[in-house]
């Protein structure tokens, strides 16, 4: 099959299928790799995280093959939509990460403008690989769940004559709602390119980036779950249905297998229209860009520029922390690269904050610290910390670390204890200050009180932990993409620091009563935090600031075998 495929695709132009293997590399920002980055193992990684999640759908449809017989309809209805929702999820994040991928960049038009080559070649390379990257989310998050739960479906519904069917519409609606989802946000962006002057684009563009984010997440952890029959008729539900593109591909999918409710048809045709008005004015968007904008990314800036009104900053340190902080916050604010990477890990925090927000808001007045209010602003501090110190590895630009080389004029420890305070500050204090927001719904004030003492030495706690080894100034140091191991970071997280996180969240709650109890964890915490403080500044003493995660070798390759593949087919 694959030699049939690669047979296919050597048949096609080849400035299209040169185009097409760059565009497919440049999913993931260059600007901030190192030059030996090995980007096709970042992207296994990626769809390995997708098939972990693929299989543990597939468990929960075996286990739930035999679930009561009384609650037949409500189980299918909310898997049946839960799936959808989650499949929309995946691509509304993924269209968020890929964000500029598939309109011309600056580099697009200054390298491939003087060459003999067509905007629409272009252009049919980006949508190509950005199509690719789309399809094998969609593949690999139902690489074994969109075969298992069709099934299940089929067979908690009856087992009526027809499962190729119910197989077919599954697939179909999954690919649908996926192109409604891409297709709406590349029309978006495309109106706004087209409307706006550039530099306003570029500014509402990074707004709108991380407004996206809570969008797609806040829709969905909080719309609401309809999952009878009769809670799908009632007028007040009515709203949801309308203004949902979750149930709309719902009663899409309850369409083609013909099991719709009565009722349910102006929702699937909501489907239908949104599928049709998405995927042309993604098209239509796209194609007056590339006819009619390119010229103007010229004078795209590699960071927006930023206002010229004077702006009072105090000094937080020394010069030097000072310098390394305001750097910092310069880096996040005018970098769009940058800003996508930390909304990452903000919008894992916010998902975490809604799933509490969701459950403590419906428990009546007054409230109690509880279990969920404890182990949430942890996660959430934990994230936003190892969020930000993830960010602080990615550059600004490659080529402009040189300045930053030759101008360390200090010791070492200088730079590392400014980059901590940088992570206390950006990092450390905007946890906590959410964390203090979310416990004023609690009532009595003491034990909430009690509990952000001992979430503020967590946070020193998770600061010096994640600056173990860290001999860098922020946003100066190459990125080796793979180097993260998704897989390790996600099982860890699962087997690891969510049992973690309850198990303590289970000790503070009993030592909340019991002040000196309270007095006891406070001092491990503190006690273990300056174990790791003293480390770091001890390791600091003797470290050596770096600027490329890979060794330079004493013999350098140019990596001609590399290229001998794609030259011998260009020659053919």
């Amino acid at each position: 099959m694959h030699k049939l495929v690669f047979a296919v695709f050597d048949r096609l132009p080849l400035q299209f299928r040169v185009l097409y293997r760059q565009f497919l590399l440049r999913i993931v920002d260059l600007e901030a790799l190192s030059i030996q980055a090995d980007i096709p193992r970042f992207l296994g990684q990626f769809a390995g995280v997708l098939i972990m999640f693929s299989l543990i759908y597939t468990l929960l449809a075996w286990a739930y093959l035999g679930y009561a017989e009384a609650g037949l309809v409500s189980f299918r209805f909310h898997m049946e939509h839960h799936l959808i929702a989650t499949m929309m999820l995946v691509v509304g994040l993924f269209s968020v990460l890929t964000w500029d991928a598939a309109f011309p960049d600056k580099r697009d038009v200054l390298v491939l403008a003087p060459l003999p080559v067509r905007a629409r070649t272009i252009l049919l390379a980006k949508i190509a690989a950005s199509g690719v990257i789309l399809a094998l989310a969609v593949a690999m998050l139902n690489i074994t769940a969109g075969f298992f739960w069709p099934f299940v479906l089929w067979v908690r519904s009856g087992g009526a004559p027809g499962l190729l069917r119910w197989f077919g519409a599954y697939w179909f609606t999954m690919a649908a709602a996926s192109a409604f989802v891409y297709g709406a946000v590349l029309a978006l962006q495309g109106l706004m390119a087209l409307v706006l002057p550039r530099r306003m684009f570029l500014r509402l563009s990074a707004l709108l980036q991380i407004a996206a984010f809570c969008v797609f997440l806040g829709g969905y952890f909080l719309q609401p779950t309809l999952r009878l029959p009769e809670q799908l008729a009632a007028p007040g539900n009515q709203p949801v249905l309308a203004y949902s593109p979750t149930y709309w591909f719902f009663a899409l999918f309850q369409q083609l297998t013909g099991t719709m409710q009565p009722g349910m048809g102006w929702v699937a045709r909501r489907a239908w229209v949104g599928l049709a008005l998405a995927v042309a004015g993604s098209l239509a968007s796209l194609l007056l860009c590339y006819t009619r904008t390119m010229r103007k990314t010229v004078e795209e800036p590699d960071l927006v520029p930023a206002s010229r009104r004077p702006v009072w900053r105090p000094r937080l340190g020394g010069s030097l922390h000072s310098a390394v902080l305001y750097f910092s916050v310069r880096a996040v604010a005018r970098s769009r690269h940058h800003r996508l990477a930390f909304a990452v890990y903000l919008a894992i925090a916010f998902a975490i904050g809604l799933a509490f927000a969701r459950d403590t808001l419906s428990m009546p007045a007054p409230r109690a610290v509880n279990l969920d209010f404890v182990v949430s602003t942890m996660l959430i501090s934990g994230m936003i910390i190892v969020g930000l110190r993830k960010v602080f590895a990615l550059p600004i630009s490659l080529s402009a670390n040189w300045v930053l080389r030759i101008t360390q004029l200090r010791p070492s420890e200088g730079y590392i204890a400014a980059s901590r305070r940088t992570l206390l500050v950006l990092g450390a204090l905007p946890a906590w200050l959410v964390a203090a927001a979310l416990s004023l719904f609690f009532r009595p004030w003491t034990p909430a009180a009690e509990h952000l003492a001992i979430l503020a030495l967590l946070c020193l706690l998770f600061t010096d932990l994640s600056l173990v080894g860290f001999a860098k100034v922020p946003f100066t140091c190459s990125y080796l993409p793979g180097k993260s191991n998704f897989q390790f970071v996600f099982w860890a997280f699962v087997m690891i620091v969510l049992p973690g996180a309850a198990l303590g969240g289970i000790q503070e709650l009993k030592a909340l009563p019991h002040p000196l109890q309270m007095a006891a964890i406070a001092g491990v915490i503190l006690a273990m935090d300056t174990g790791v403080w003293w480390f770091n500044r001890r390791r600091a003493r003797s470290a050596l600031i770096h600027f490329e995660e890979q060794e330079y070798e004493e013999v350098m390759s140019l990596g001609i075998s590399l290229l001998q593949p794609s030259m011998r087919r260009v020659e053919q």
